[in-house]
């Protein structure tokens, strides 16, 4: 048996149709599971009780249990689920004025040790399939008021990239009109730089948006907070986001954890305008990091935090300063799980 939720529609439909079922039930059934949120095949009742019989025999929903819920003064929602393995993973609901994003795992623990994260600190595991992808956003979306889950990121747990072919399909289904129908714009991958994953991702004709954790302005610092600049350094890397532009005619954010003591001088903003110049279609998100004891990371002041922007803004960079969330419950990667996983 398999998680149905890992088909896309096409997919269910040449499955029906191989076992002498009209193709049109797929998108009765893609209705009931991400438009009605019904997660029952018995409960499905336009369909007939030979067709049910037949689901219930070949595919199962649902592959998460919830295991523990955090819920901030400023409304935005933690969950960690325990997989069928029992390994864990996090997701997050962020409501905002006119949109509820979801922010959803990819991978159980990362690879990849950035400093300032706590998703690797307890080491990788695996990569999440499609259909716990899946299940992430169909539960978020069951918890949203109304049903209305408006932004996907992908910017929970893991490397997206680095699990890359479950997380293109896992957009396509989500993209599609008869399941989530959020719009590719509305989607967001986060990477660290996987640079031949970037130039891959240009090709896919995906209107979704590219967000890339820059975090320093120079190889050196990188590469201390990031380890995979040693493999993708920034000569490489910026380049690749300026062919991405280019290719795509999307903008590219480039996300900036702003690190006490390390990578929020102005002299730190200077060598980021720098690099970043000529690179039109692009923003920097600016991010005052979240505390985590076990790496010694805290933000910078207020006033330091204000210095930083105003000088990329004097250089012509488009940026932003992002709100802190959820920061009463732990919601930065990978903190809730860390908690559980110590125990």
């Amino acid at each position: 048996m398999q998680d149905i939720t890992g088909l896309t529609l096409s997919e269910l439909e040449e499955n029906l149709k191989e076992s002498g079922y009209p193709l049109f039930h797929a998108k009765q059934i893609f209705s009931w599971i991400y438009k009605k949120g019904v997660l029952d095949f018995n409960s499905m009742s336009d369909l007939s009780a030979e067709l049910r019989k037949y689901l219930k025999a070949e595919f199962f929903l649902g592959n998460l249990k919830l295991v523990k819920t955090l819920k901030s003064r400023d409304e935005t929602e933690k969950f960690l689920f325990e997989l069928k393995d029992k390994n864990l993973i996090e997701a997050v609901i962020i409501p905002a004025e006119n949109r509820i994003t979801g922010c959803i795992s990819t991978q159980v623990g990362c690879k990849f040790a950035c400093k300032f994260c706590a998703s690797g600190l307890s080491g990788f595991k695996r990569n999440l399939t499609v259909p716990e992808i899946i299940d992430e956003a169909l539960y978020l979306k069951s918890h949203c008021p109304g049903g209305k889950l408006t932004h996907l990121v992908f910017m929970g747990t893991g490397e997206p990239l680095d699990n890359y072919d479950n997380v293109l399909k896992a957009i396509r289904i989500i993209n599609s009109g008869f399941s989530f129908n959020i719009g590719a714009r509305r989607i967001t991958i986060s990477t660290s730089g996987i640079i031949p994953e970037i130039e891959r991702l240009a090709g896919e004709n995906l209107q979704i948006e590219l967000s890339v954790s820059l975090h320093a302005a120079d190889d050196r610092k990188r590469s201390l907070l990031m380890p995979v600049n040693k493999k993708y350094p920034l000569r490489n890397l910026i380049p690749a986001c300026k062919e991405y532009t280019q290719k795509t005619k999307r903008q590219v954010t480039f996300e900036y954890v702003l690190i006490k003591d390390l990578n929020s001088s102005l002299q730190d903003a200077q060598n980021l305008s720098k690099i970043l110049t000529g690179l039109k279609l692009s923003k920097v998100n600016l991010i005052p990091a979240n505390a985590v004891k076990e790496a010694g990371i805290e933000p910078p002041k207020k006033l330091e935090i204000l210095f930083f922007k105003d000088c990329l803004l004097k250089h012509g960079i488009n940026v932003t300063l992002r709100k802190p969330r959820g920061q009463d419950i732990e919601a930065a990667c990978g903190q809730l799980r860390l908690n559980y996983v110590k125990k």
